[in-house]
């Protein structure tokens, strides 16, 4: 006699998230990407709705790339909700190399538990979900550039198996701020981001193109400048494979930092970001280069008044992490003897993170995401009344946001560009690269 069973979508995520059995997260992975596929839920590239951007259609909105680093399940449902709400449908959820590594969140793991959130809460439509900052560690490129951008195709093939069908590429590491002309300064980087734009190509699903992302300015170091984007923009187009499709968007550097400049007190100072050269590097993109436009990083700590500037500019995207993290582990809901234990372990095992001019304040705040992978167990172990109520706090700034970024009402533009493709996601193999540098 056949038995029934019924999927249970809160007791798959828990195992999913729980199991250290990479092959049983994918098995599970794959059992909640069917469910989301036979109810209209699949996961998507936003490249075509970023080149309808750059071609002047649709309204000007800013999509918002959120990085959740604990709780993925229940930040995710309440991104979901508020989506509902204000018929938005471009956003992002996102995961850095480092972040996979430091979270202890594989990509199978992630885009499975995204699709789950959006089961939850009776989502319809594309999910997009993308890796953040798949970037080359600069120190180890120049020792062995053939060995490190082949560990980053590995982490890259990796992520599109898991059904990231949007990538950011960040080969910024490696410009050369002393060489002669802008042109040499970016060699590296717009040679390295065309060879992981064909390795992306040659994988990417029938019937999908990937979102390629590029990056011509580190995050917290200069400036960048339209003179740059142009030579990084031409480089890279000449050394692309003739008749594959290039970049959607380019993120550059306009004044932020990852996570913030902390101050010793350990608040964030503000961050000056320069609008004008934004909205110049925006229009560049759209116009020489047909891209989205410009890309915003290391945006989550920014004060309020400042994320309604980002669609007036014409940002195509703006990246947020740090904020989500700080809202989570200072709530007062959070169980205060855990992060206790996160505190302690963070002073044992992170101490090569700490500047000799740290406060206490500064340091900590600067490394307990460090252990957010060590307590991910803990942290989802919690009770579910806590969970839920972290994630409800939470959602006030998601619909902050969506409104200030102006991707309320965008689910009908996204709809009609975006067509579904069937897909299986899985893993390519257990990845041993999530040693990069930067995240949001």
């Amino acid at each position: 006699m056949a038995v029934n069973t019924v999927f249970d979508v809160d007791v798959i995520v828990q195992k999913l998230v729980l199991t250290d059995d990479i092959k049983v997260k994918e098995t599970l992975a794959r059992e909640i990407q069917a469910q989301a596929q036979a109810k209209g839920i699949f996961l998507a590239s936003i490249h075509d709705v970023y080149l309808s951007r750059g071609k002047g259609q649709g309204k000007n909105f800013t999509v918002p790339a959120m990085n959740l680093r604990c709780l993925t399940y229940y930040l995710a449902r309440a991104i979901f909700r508020t989506a509902k709400r204000l018929n938005a449908g471009a956003f992002i959820f996102e995961i850095a190399k480092s972040e996979m590594g430091y979270t202890s969140q594989p990509p199978i793991e992630y885009s499975a538990v995204v699709l789950a959130a959006a089961i939850k809460e009776n989502h319809s439509g594309p999910v997009f979900v993308q890796g953040d900052h798949c970037q080359i560690k600069a120190s180890e490129y120049f020792k062995d550039k053939n060995k490190e951008v082949s560990g980053l195709k590995d982490m890259v093939a990796d992520c599109v198996a898991a059904g990231f069908y949007n990538i950011d590429v960040d080969s910024s590491t490696t410009v050369k701020l002393d060489r002669p002309t802008l042109t040499e300064q970016q060699r590296d980087n717009f040679e390295v981001c065309a060879e992981m734009t064909k390795l992306i190509r040659s994988i990417q699903p029938k019937g999908i193109q990937i979102s390629v992302g590029g990056e011509i300015g580190e995050v917290g170091h200069k400036n960048s400048t339209v003179e740059e984007l142009t030579a990084f923009m031409d480089g890279y187009n000449k050394s692309l494979a003739k008749g594959l499709e290039g970049l959607s968007k380019i993120s550059v550097q306009t004044g932020t930092s990852h996570g913030g400049t902390v101050l010793p007190d350990g608040t964030i100072a503000k961050a000056n970001v320069d609008f004008k050269t934004l909205k110049d590097l925006s229009a560049a993109a759209q116009s020489k280069y047909g891209l989205g436009g410009a890309v915003q990083h290391g945006a989550s700590t920014l004060t309020d008044d400042q994320f309604n500037k980002f669609p007036v500019v014409n940002t195509i995207e703006i990246h947020l992490a740090t904020n989500f993290q700080n809202k989570t582990l200072d709530s007062k809901l959070f169980p205060k003897d855990l992060y206790a234990k996160m505190v302690e372990w963070t002073k044992a095992n992170c101490q090569s993170e700490r500047k000799a001019t740290d406060t206490d304040e500064q340091y900590i705040y600067k490394a307990r995401k460090r252990a957010l992978g060590q307590f991910k167990k803990d942290i989802m172990s919690m009770p579910l009344n806590i969970k839920e109520g972290i994630a409800a706090e939470i959602e006030k700034n998601f619909e902050f946001l969506f409104k200030q970024l102006n991707v309320n009402d965008t689910k009908d533009f996204v709809i009609k560009t975006i067509k579904p493709v069937t897909t299986t996601i899985g893993l390519r193999h257990v990845q041993a690269h999530l040693d990069g540098e930067g995240d949001d």
